[in-house]
């Protein structure tokens, strides 16, 4: 056996410390990957027969979201238990199986954390809703009612009414940013900060990657739990939650992005840095300031790796323009930070339906994805361009859409199970009945008819993920100014000597750029770019067309 052949796949992932800076990171949504035991619920097992397709597509690492024990209000993002699996997905034994094989093919593994809450199923809340003098009453935030009864301030839930319930044990009231069943944990109290860096432990021994974490601006709240104030109807938008939500009514100063934030971080990370080349990527969801603090929580080396905010995620059409007025509010309030980008992920509808892509407009957008500064996440499905499916009220799980159908019809429609051939309704995610059913229309779109098909968009998410890492420029490399013309966002990428010049006509007519001055070709790529002037600088772009161009 040559020497080769005797390295351990995680020592050699573990060998750059840098690998998440312009990695591309594929979301699995483990209930809706594969069911390997005929439930209708995903499982890891099934995650772990499934890796091989995620690592043929040239990806760095999989974000695999909430496994632990839950009793599933909210799909798992109600942990009663931070350290052992959840039954319907397996076993520990199966996470370790998982991470095993995935670091065999070269993948590394980020698991999702959610601090900001617990399920009020665990044992840590059962003792703190006990009394107001145990030894986790603190644990939670705990106020008393204001003299007539009503809520301590008038902060509101994600998921529709008050952010407080009244508990009759403790007779006080307990903070709930998201369901009911979701008590906020107080970060305030250090025993909890402490608890929840010796969960962060005990995954890192396991052998994770790194954490993508959930709701990371809302870990603290303010101590005198000020009201909110109101947000003028201007500035209100549905980034964050549905526009027929009361939550977009405030400015969320006080029940979320408290600057204390940044002490925690700073133990979270020094806690990652005892281990070789772990990363953590945090949700930032606000609506008025994600980038802010993106680049707040992600400067330097005392907070996390990477943050993304909801920007590429919105209901509006992703312009030029709007591209351009993003990436200069980067450049303004996250220069020295580093984002990570995604167009789809298990919250929002999917890309392809919320902007009403067609296949050459979601070949375009991919391709431009991959050569914007950052890490990027593609989610699962994304990669055959499913787009989201219809459910009906009667097959809703979503507790989200189930309160505000129909105006908001909540996150099932891009929660759907993967699809992987045409052969049955299931279309080989389970023998069994899926937990929401699958699309009729993702059928047609399984891996195994794309796979068949050298034109379609699972090839070229392939290719397009393999250009970045054929060149540093875009993987993390700096750039210019991103500027619109029309409808082409155009910038220039650099890393050391190289340096590529990116332009990506976002519109159905054709547009043209001029290429700055310099020798230029094409990349060495099978993705259909513009063809490059043999004299002068004018490039014609036809209607979802991307120009790239590498200075000789």
């Amino acid at each position: 056996m040559n020497a080769q052949a005797q390295l351990d796949p995680a020592q050699v992932l573990a060998a750059d410390p840098d690998w998440w800076r312009g990695a591309v990171i594929y979301q699995i949504y483990p209930r809706s990957y594969q069911d390997s035991n005929g439930d209708g619920i995903g499982d890891l097992k099934g995650i772990s027969q499934r890796l091989p397709h995620i690592a043929s597509l040239g990806v760095d690492a999989i974000w695999i979201s909430p496994f632990f024990t839950s009793p599933m209000k909210d799909f798992g993002y109600d942990v009663s238990d931070y350290c052992d699996v959840d039954p319907m997905f397996g076993s520990l034994s199966d996470f370790d199986q998982l991470v095993a094989t995935a670091h065999g093919l070269g993948l590394r593994v980020m698991i999702d954390l959610v601090l900001s809450h617990t399920s009020d199923q665990h044992a840590w809340f059962g003792e703190s809703r006990q009394s107001r003098d145990n030894p986790r009453a603190d644990w939670y935030v705990w106020a008393d009612p204001q003299p007539d009864g009503t809520p301590p301030n008038n902060w509101l839930s994600i998921f529709g009414g008050s952010a407080w319930q009244w508990d009759p044990r403790r007779e006080q009231y307990y903070l709930h940013n998201f369901l009911v069943s979701q008590p906020d944990l107080n970060f305030h109290c250090p025993a909890v900060q402490d608890a929840l860096l010796d969960v962060t432990r005990f995954w890192l021994e396991r052998g994770v990657d790194g954490f993508r974490l959930d709701t990371i601006n809302f870990y603290f709240h303010d101590a005198e739990l000020r009201s909110n104030p109101a947000l003028p109807p201007e500035q209100r938008n549905a980034t964050i939650a549905p526009s027929v939500n009361p939550y977009n009514h405030q400015e969320h100063l006080y029940s979320k992005n408290q600057p204390e934030n940044l002490a925690f971080l700073g133990r979270f990370r020094a806690l990652l840095d005892e281990y070789p080349a772990k990363a953590a990527v945090g949700e930032v969801g606000d609506a008025q300031r994600g980038l802010e603090i993106m680049g707040s929580y992600t400067a330097g080396n005392s907070g996390v790796h990477m943050c993304y905010a909801f920007e590429l995620l919105a209901k509006d059409v992703l312009t030029a323009s709007r591209l351009a007025e993003v990436f200069a509010e980067v450049d303004r309030v996250a220069a020295n930070g580093w984002a990570c980008w995604a167009f789809s992920n298990h919250d929002v509808i999917r890309h392809s339906s919320r902007w009403g892509l067609n296949p050459a407009a979601q070949r375009l957008f991919t391709t431009m994805m991959m050569c914007l500064r950052g890490t990027t996440c593609i989610y699962q499905g994304e990669e055959l361009g499913l787009p989201e499916a219809d459910i009906a009220f009667e097959d809703l799980q979503d507790p989200y859409g189930i309160e505000f159908w129909p105006e908001f019809k909540g996150r099932d429609g891009c929660r759907t199970p993967m699809v992987w051939e045409p052969s049955n309704s299931a279309g080989g995610f389970s023998e069994g009945k899926p937990w929401l059913p699958v699309s009729p229309e993702h059928l047609t779109l399984s891996v195994a008819s794309q796979e068949a098909d050298p034109e379609a968009m699972l090839h070229h998410y392939r290719r397009a993920i393999a250009l970045r890492k054929a060149h540093p420029a875009l993987a993390v490399g700096t750039h210019d100014q991103l500027r619109a013309e029309g409808n082409v966002a155009f910038f220039t990428r650099q890393d050391r000597d190289e340096v590529i010049f990116c332009a990506f006509n976002l519109g159905d007519t054709e547009a043209e750029i001029i290429l700055p001055e310099g020798t230029w070709q094409k990349p060495n790529t099978d993705i259909a770019l513009a063809d490059l002037p043999t004299g002068g600088a004018r490039v014609v772009l036809a209607p979802w067309q991307a120009c790239l161009a590498v200075r000789g």
